[in-house]
């Protein structure tokens, strides 16, 4: 990216402080006083004399950083690219959410884990600003655990570093005693564990332990803590809050359906930040909200897309000022926060201004009342695919497979919101979904048509729900699983999780499901009709939904029909790379290629995850987001079977046009489902639907949709 002598900006930048108000090199730069001093000088254009003020060196020092950064190759007459979105991106955080400080890891090409980069951060961040004399209150989880692991820091006295909550016998490497233990460790602090439970039986436990004098000593200690370093937990289902143990005797629906976005330290906030009342309030023991937000320096270190929410909610409520985060984390915060010159710094052009009477605001669609929409469009949808589907009931959220369930077969019940036609519901009928579920436009369905379906599909050898892994979905249907089971229904779930780009590989559960659903739905269908176990059925779908691969991209935001607004702008030269398909901006915004490059940045993010070798056959999925043609699609399919053919792997059968949609989304997705001998006969074991009949075994994509 070309450097920019801008107008000097006086006083934006004076003497570097951290937390705690003393000089230390601010965290975006790292350890690098060379890239600090360019980036005043080249991105905010400040004059020598400005810099050595604000740096607390000579003038001198500040014409020798520059001139050496340039001999050393740090200045090329760019910033590499990366590094520049990183700091652009911690400018914009610690501006926007008044931080303290703020460290954001670039995007990398995974292959280190995003764990390991956050905590080497981490480390950073916390050397920086731990000194002799501190009381360090530490958090548990895998996050801060690789902190202590990477901790280093000069010579110390008179450190204490006390466990942030109660502790637990379960046999996870990241308990609280051994993060709070490592981090210790690591900077030779006398280390003060809380010797009680985590979560107790009763509030009364809870009184009696804090009133112990050793307990009540040790939260003494925690009560003095001027440095807290904690992790923040999303609430999907593959988070520590699901796979710790902690929560097992709890109900996280309560948690989900009171709007809880996030937890910190064992304590559930919603998306504004506000604390979520629950069964656990009188149990836990730990330090609160409020204790935590009274701490001086609270750094929170926490990455991957899929936390988006629980970092905003844990940033609006003033829990965090030193934040620890990766470029597309930080970007996706600020854009889920309505911060709208993001794009326009990082791409380093002027937004282009509308001309006047020239530029529409609204979307035409095809509408009458925009609250009926969902409604209206299942009315048409009945009525047009009557030889496929029927109403369960009265209820045109439960729709069930004319031909689809029978005595003795395993049923198969999918589901989600509206707006992604044909999606799910094109899914249902003989040989494919048995029922299927649907919410509102982006919604999950409800508990009761998800129960009404899998009493429809089931043929007395038990149901397998498949859907996507997002919140509210899995909310939805582990309380419908409860109140089928409680009808005598054996029920088995599994989850998609194909989006290789919304997490990385190290948190594969906690992927978001897209278009690769095609390929699950399709398996799982096959398996329940050729009458497998339930058991049986559940291992072969979860096979088909590992061995699928989707990344999407878009280049212009959907818009909703009550808004008919887009619901975010994409830059003229500009697309958003990893899209999920809800309307949401994907993982990252780039400069917009050409279509064969979109495809080698898709397919070698594919590659670098299937370990498919020569010979190897896979079944591809072209699919549209909504509103782009057939015309683009085969122009994607044609460079996805170029690269397919130079590594000698066969596309055994393949589907191009509108799968899995996000209403009038531009953009599209690649999917791969990488075949063995099993997955390649189910694949074409005949099935009819609305939208996709596949007579029987046939070869190279005649399969037909």
């Amino acid at each position: 990216m070309a450097l920019k002598t801008s107008a000097p900006r006086k006083g934006v930048a004076g003497r570097a402080n951290g937390a705690d108000g003393l000089d230390t090199i601010p965290l975006r730069y790292g350890d690098d006083p060379y890239v600090w001093a360019c980036w005043l000088y080249y991105e905010d254009g400040m004059t020598q004399g400005e810099i050595a003020e604000a740096m607390g060196v000579s003038r001198a020092t500040v014409n020798s950083y520059l001139a050496e950064a340039r001999e050393k190759g740090i200045v090329n007459i760019s910033i590499e690219p990366a590094r520049l979105a990183s700091l652009t991106i911690a400018q914009e955080l610690k501006r926007h959410f008044g931080l303290a400080d703020c460290l954001v890891v670039p995007n990398d090409d995974d292959t280190r884990p995003l764990i390991g980069r956050l905590g080497a951060a981490g480390a950073q961040a916390l050397s920086k600003m731990i000194k002799s004399g501190d009381t360090l209150a530490v958090a548990w989880g895998r996050t801060i655990l690789s902190v202590g692991e990477h901790l280093q820091t000069g010579p110390l006295q008179d450190v204490t570093v006390v466990q942030a909550t109660g502790g637990t016998t379960a046999s996870f490497a990241y308990t609280p005693e051994l993060t709070a233990a490592a981090v210790a460790r690591a900077i030779s602090a006398r280390c003060v564990n809380i010797t009680a439970p985590a979560i107790v039986g009763s509030a009364q436990m809870h009184d009696m332990l804090l009133a112990e004098p050793l307990i009540r000593e040790q939260f003494e200690t925690l009560a003095r803590a001027n440095r807290v370093v904690f992790g923040i937990a999303s609430l999907r289902p593959n988070s520590t809050i699901h796979t710790s143990g902690f929560f097992e005797t709890v109900p996280l629906q309560h948690y989900l359906a009171k709007g809880a976005a996030g937890v910190l330290a064992g304590r559930f906030i919603d998306e504004r930040g506000r604390p979520v009342a629950g069964p656990l309030d009188d149990r836990t023991i730990g330090i609160s909200l409020d204790m935590l937000r009274d701490i001086p320096t609270r750094i929170a270190i926490a990455g991957g897309f899929d936390k988006v929410p629980a970092l905003l909610a844990a940033l609006r409520g003033g829990y965090v000022n030193v934040l620890v985060t990766d470029a597309a984390t930080g970007a996706g915060i600020l854009r889920a926060d309505g911060v709208t010159s993001l794009d326009g710094k990082l791409s380093q052009r002027q937004r282009s201004v509308p001309v006047a009477n020239s530029y529409r605001t609204h979307v035409k669609k095809f509408l009458n009342n925009p609250n009926d929409v969902v409604e209206e469009m299942l009315d048409g949808l009945i009525a047009a695919h009557r030889p496929y589907i029927e109403t369960v009931g009265t209820s045109r959220r439960a729709l069930v497979a004319r031909n689809g369930p029978r005595p003795g077969k395993v049923g198969l019940v999918i589901g989600g919101g509206t707006g992604h036609e044909p999606c799910f519901v094109g899914y249902v009928g003989k040989g494919l979904a048995d029922a299927v579920a649907l919410g509102n436009i982006f919604s999950s369905p409800p508990p009761d048509p998800i129960v009404k379906c899998a009493v429809a599909a089931s043929g007395g050898a038990g149901v397998l729900f498949v859907y996507g892994n997002y919140a509210g979905d899995v909310m939805n249907f582990e309380m419908a699983a409860e109140l089928a089971e409680e009808q005598g229904i054996p029920i088995r779930t599994v989850l998609t999780t194909d989006d290789i780009a919304s997490s990385p590989v190290e948190d594969k559960e906690g992927r978001r499901g897209v278009a690769g659903n095609f390929f699950v739905f399709k398996i799982a269908g096959a398996a329940c009709d050729r009458g497998l176990t339930l058991d049986e059925c559940e291992a072969i779908t979860r096979k088909a939904n590992d061995r699928t691969y989707t990344v999407g991209v878009a280049l212009e935001s959907c818009s909703m029909p009550q808004t008919r607004r887009h619901n975010f702008e994409i830059g003229p030269d500009d697309m958003e790379l990893g899209m999920g398909i809800h309307g949401e901006p994907g993982v990252s915004r780039e400069r917009l290629r050409t279509a064969d490059e979109i495809v080698d940045a898709i397919m070698d993010n594919i590659f670098k995850e299937m370990k498919a070798e020569a010979g190897d056959k896979v079944a591809v999925l072209v699919n549209s987001f909504g509103a782009t043609p057939l015309m683009e699609l085969y122009i994607l399919y044609r460079r996805v079977e170029q690269r397919l053919a130079a590594k000698n792997i066969e596309i055994e059968a393949n589907w191009v046009g509108h799968y899995c949609t996000s209403l009038d989304m531009v953009g599209a997705s690649i999917s791969i489902l990488h075949l063995d001998r099993q997955l390649t006969e189910l694949l074409y074991h005949p099935c009819r639907t609305a939208i996709l009949t596949i007579e029987g075994h046939e070869t190279n994509g005649a399969a037909r949709g």
